[in-house]
C-alpha cells in the first residue's frame, strides 16, 4: 500500500427531516447566497424547507446554474457576491450546482484578475468562502470533497480545480429529495458513482486488501439497489443506500494508498465539452473501450472485479477480465445508459483527434495510473468508443 494522507472535515448531516438542520449549522449573522439550478427545488418542496429553516437569517438568492455548471454564469453570481458582500454560500442542488458553488467559494478570494485561471492554471485554493451543501441529486459526491469541474460554453472547455479549502463545512443528505428525482438522472447518479469507483479501483494491485473491499462493497451495493431505485425512488431503504454510497464513491477515501487513474473522466469531459452528452454518459461511452485498449496492463484487476462483484468463477484470468468488461456495459444497458459515441451524436468523425490535439496543446501527455497514455493513444481510445 501506498503512503497517504487523509483529512476530510465536511460535516455530515444523513437522514430523514433533516433539511431543518441547515439552521443550526450556518452562523446567524452571516450574509448568505443561496445557489440552486433549474428550478426544481421549488416544485419539490425542497426549497421551502431550506428557506423556513433560514427564516431568521440574511439570504439572497441566485438561482439557474446550468448541468454543467457555466463560467458566465458563475461570474454573475461572483458578482452579486461582491455586491451583497456575502460570507457565506449555501448550494441546494446536486453535484453541478455543488461544483460552481466550489468555484464560487475560490473565486470570492482569489486575487488576481481572471478567475479562469484557477483552472487552466491549477491553482490550489488553501482557504475559500465557507459553504454547505443541501443534496438533491445523489451522484458526484461533491458533497463531501474538495474538487469541482467547470465548463466554459465559449472555449468548449471543461476543466477541474481543488483545493483542501474546498471541503464544504456540512452536507445536508436527506435520502428522501430523491422521490421527485427523473429516472434519467437516477441512472446517471448510479453510472456516475460506480464509474468514480471504478477509477479508483482499476488499475494494478498492490496489496491495499482492505481499499479494494471498500471498492468492491460500493459497487455491489449500487449492482443491489439499481433496479430499486430506478423502479421506485420513494423505498426509503434503497435510496439511502444509493445517496451514501455515492458520496462515499468519493470523498477521498477509496483513493488513499493505491494509484488512481481517470483517464476516463479526461477524455468524457471532452465528450460533454463538445456535444454537451450527460457527464455520467460520455463515462459509459469511454470505460468499456479504455478498459479494452489497457487490457494488459488492467486485466489482473479487472478478473478481480469480475470475481468480487460480477460472481465470475470460470475461465483464466483473460477470460474473467473481458467477461467483467461485458458485464459492466450490460450493467449500463440495464439502466438504459448507452455505451457509444454513435447513440448520442452522428458527428462524432474527427472528435478522437480533437480530444488528442487538446490534450497535447495542454500537455497532457500521460494520462493513468501509469502516466502512460499519450495523446495518440487517447485518439485510439475514443475512436474505439464511437
Amino acid at each position: 500500500m501506498n503512503n497517504f494522507e487523509l483529512k476530510n472535515p465536511t460535516k455530515i448531516i444523513f437522514g430523514k427531516d433533516t433539511i431543518e438542520k441547515v439552521k443550526e449549522e450556518i452562523p446567524q449573522d452571516a450574509k448568505v447566497l443561496l445557489l440552486y439550478g433549474g428550478g426544481s427545488i421549488k416544485k419539490n418542496g425542497i426549497y421551502e424547507q431550506v428557506k423556513t429553516a433560514l427564516a431568521k437569517v440574511d439570504v439572497t438568492e441566485f438561482g439557474g446554474i446550468p448541468a454543467n455548471p457555466e463560467y458566465a454564469t458563475l461570474m454573475e453570481a461572483l458578482q452579486v457576491i461582491k455586491d451583497k458582500n456575502i460570507t457565506y454560500l449555501l448550494a441546494v442542488g446536486g453535484g453541478s450546482v455543488i461544483d460552481g458553488t466550489k468555484f464560487l467559494s475560490a473565486a470570492a478570494v482569489y486575487d488576481g484578475d481572471t478567475p479562469w485561471d484557477i483552472l487552466t492554471k491549477n491553482i490550489r485554493t488553501e482557504k475559500g468562502m465557507p459553504f454547505g451543501t443541501v443534496l438533491t441529486l445523489p451522484a458526484t459526491g461533491s458533497e463531501m470533497n474538495s474538487g469541482a469541474v467547470i465548463t466554459r460554453a465559449e472555449t468548449k472547455e471543461k476543466l477541474a480545480m481543488g483545493g483542501p479549502g474546498l471541503f464544504p463545512e456540512f452536507s445536508i443528505l436527506d435520502p428522501q429529495v430523491i422521490t421527485s428525482i427523473p429516472q434519467r438522472q437516477l441512472a446517471n447518479g448510479i453510472t456516475d458513482a460506480f464509474t468514480h469507483v471504478l477509477e479508483q479501483y482499476m488499475t494494478y494491485p498492490i496489496g491495499a486488501l482492505l481499499q479494494d473491499r471498500f471498492a468492491e462493497s460500493i459497487l455491489q451495493t449500487l449492482v443491489e439497489i439499481a433496479p430499486t431505485v430506478i423502479k421506485d425512488p420513494t423505498d426509503y431503504k434503497a435510496a439511502s443506500n444509493f445517496m451514501w454510497s455515492c458520496t462515499m464513491a468519493l470523498n477521498g477515501l477509496i483513493q488513499k494508498g493505491v494509484p488512481g487513474d481517470w483517464a476516463v473522466h479526461a477524455m468524457g469531459h471532452e465528450l460533454t465539452a463538445l456535444f454537451g452528452i450527460d457527464h455520467a454518459r460520455t463515462l459509459a461511452v469511454i470505460a468499456p473501450s479504455h478498459y479494452k485498449f489497457n487490457f494488459e496492463a488492467k486485466k489482473e484487476k479487472l478478473a478481480q472485479y469480475g470475481e468480487r462483484v460480477w460472481n465470475i468463477t470460470e475461465g483464466s484470468t483473460d477470460d474473467k477480465a473481458y467477461a467483467a468488461i461485458e458485464k459492466t456495459v450490460d450493467f449500463f444497458h440495464e439502466l438504459g445508459i448507452d455505451t457509444k459515441l454513435s447513440d448520442y451524436t452522428k458527428d462524432y468523425e474527427g472528435t478522437a483527434e480533437e480530444i488528442s490535439k487538446r490534450f497535447t496543446d495542454r500537455g497532457w501527455t500521460g494520462l493513468g495510473e501509469h502516466q502512460s497514455l499519450s495523446p495518440d493513444k487517447v485518439e485510439k481510445i475514443v475512436k474505439m468508443a464511437y
